[in-house]
């Protein structure tokens, strides 16, 4: 018997299963990996220049304003940065219908000219696990970027608004 074929007699070991990222299926699953992390009810907001849009390539670090640039976890990188903001918006949905359930945001500075941004990518997986557990941390954005969410908010659903969490309302100034 050679030795490879003794190797295929062996035992096979045992798969090791992983936890993975649930980012195109919305199938739920029980069993092993049941409660990670389910990606298909977060929205991704950018919020650039006072205006606020949905942009779902920002899961991958693929938004509009992220395409091209390349990032730094130095700020002192991007002098001339103009400050984005990308805000993770989770959304429940219950018996009484769907809501608002956590938001985030997290600071970028992006200077498309120079194709150079900074972010602390930490940071953002953070703020994005935050939001999918109910959590409101909006306190950085400024009274101006506050509005755009607020409005872009209502505008996409006003019903899932009407039944959000006050917390989110009093974050955003309504």
């Amino acid at each position: 018997m050679t030795e490879q074929q003794g190797q295929a007699e062996q035992p096979e070991k045992k798969e090791k299963k992983s936890l993975s990222l649930n980012v195109v299926s919305s199938k739920k699953h029980k069993g092993f990996g049941a409660g990670s992390i389910d990606l298909s009810d977060v929205a991704c907001v950018i919020i650039d220049d006072g205006e606020a849009y949905i942009d779902v390539g920002a899961m991958h670090a693929k938004s509009k304003i992220e395409r091209g640039i390349k990032f730094t976890p130095n700020k002192e990188d991007t002098p001339n940065g103009r400050q984005c903001w990308i805000v993770w918006v989770a959304v429940e949905r219950t018996e009484e219908g769907s809501h608002y359930a956590g938001a985030t945001a997290c600071e970028m500075l992006i200077d498309t000219e120079a194709r150079r941004g900074w972010k602390i990518l930490a940071d953002h997986v953070n703020k994005l696990d935050y939001a999918i557990k109910r959590r409101f941390i909006l306190g950085e954005l400024g009274d101006v970027e506050k509005a755009a969410l607020r409005k872009l908010l209502i505008e996409h659903n006003a019903e899932w608004w009407d039944r959000s969490p006050e917390e989110l309302k009093e974050a955003l100034g309504g």
